[in-house]
């Protein structure tokens, strides 16, 4: 019950069910229902796409609700990715931006997850859409440093390498991402590791300097983190899905991550020509 006022918070601001909200509740409603005599539901999403969901996962439950629990974050991976491009999935717990980047825009995605239930969650939504000839599955963390570190259990999507203190985790193993790319090359990368970010870019140096990195989606900025973008020709940007403009001052729609454009005429032209996407109603 604690966080019924955080979600009726959300619906009534989110920009997809913002003008229904309790169109959103009920959906909740029905979602409470349903986990409760099932334990894993297919549930349709977007452009055919289904989710294998079961209670508890906070960010797949929420692309029940409002369609895209992520709006600008997800609409930008939407209006700019395309067929052929390869897109790195960084932290991609069940793989909502998986199925989204490769389900609905056809492009190439590496997903790294290093907990193993979730990664039997991703696997399942990767079989259920089709999608084995598209995605690659990295059980792996992403660092500065090769080895096994320890990783926490049971937090969903807050789960991350540990802190000084907690208890609850096992050890996964650790890769830097500099030592897996070789010759390929990504068009967008979404990192989303829990504070991990600066970890994940410092092992990153040459994946950085390809030049086919147009844009990157990262869950923490640090000095440090802004600092390695910026010297890179990275530039901090700012997105809003429904006029596809990308801008260099904030728009009126939050976002959950950063986002940061290197050659930003052609990302700009990639984000205003993508094909429209259907959700909740409305054409984005």
């Amino acid at each position: 019950m604690i966080g019924l006022g955080n979600l009726a918070r959300f619906f009534a601001s989110h920009p997809l069910t913002r003008d229904a909200p309790l169109k959103a509740c009920a959906r909740f409603a029905l979602w409470q229902i349903k986990s409760r005599l099932q334990d894993q539901a297919i549930v349709p999403w977007i452009s055919g796409q289904r989710l294998a969901v079961r209670s508890g996962m906070t960010g797949a439950t929420q692309n029940i609700y409002v369609g895209l629990h992520e709006f600008a974050d997800m609409m930008l991976a939407l209006h700019f990715l395309r067929e052929g491009d390869l897109f790195l999935d960084i932290g991609a717990n069940v793989g909502s931006y998986t199925v989204l980047a490769s389900g609905v825009c056809r492009a190439t995605t590496w997903s790294f997850e290093p907990d193993p239930n979730t990664v039997r969650h991703l696997k399942r939504n990767i079989a259920i859409n089709n999608l084995d000839d598209l995605v690659a599955v990295h059980e792996t963390a992403l660092g500065s440093r090769e080895g096994e570190i320890p990783f926490t259990i049971g937090l969903d999507t807050t789960n991350r390498v540990v802190t000084a203190g907690e208890r609850n985790y096992r050890m996964v193993r650790q890769e830097r991402i500099d030592n897996l790319i070789g010759g390929a090359q990504p068009a967008m990368i979404k990192i989303d590791v829990e504070g991990y970010e600066k970890e994940v870019l410092r092992g990153a140096r040459e994946l950085l300097s390809k030049n086919s990195l147009k844009l990157i989606e990262l869950e923490t900025v640090t000095p440090e983190t802004n600092d390695t973008l910026v010297s890179n020709k990275f530039e901090r940007a700012y997105y809003q899905p429904f006029s596809r403009k990308l801008q260099r001052e904030p728009t009126d729609i939050c976002s959950s991550n950063s986002f940061f454009v290197r050659d930003w005429e052609f990302v700009s032209y990639r984000l205003a020509t993508a094909n429209p996407v259907k959700v909740l109603g409305y054409i984005v």
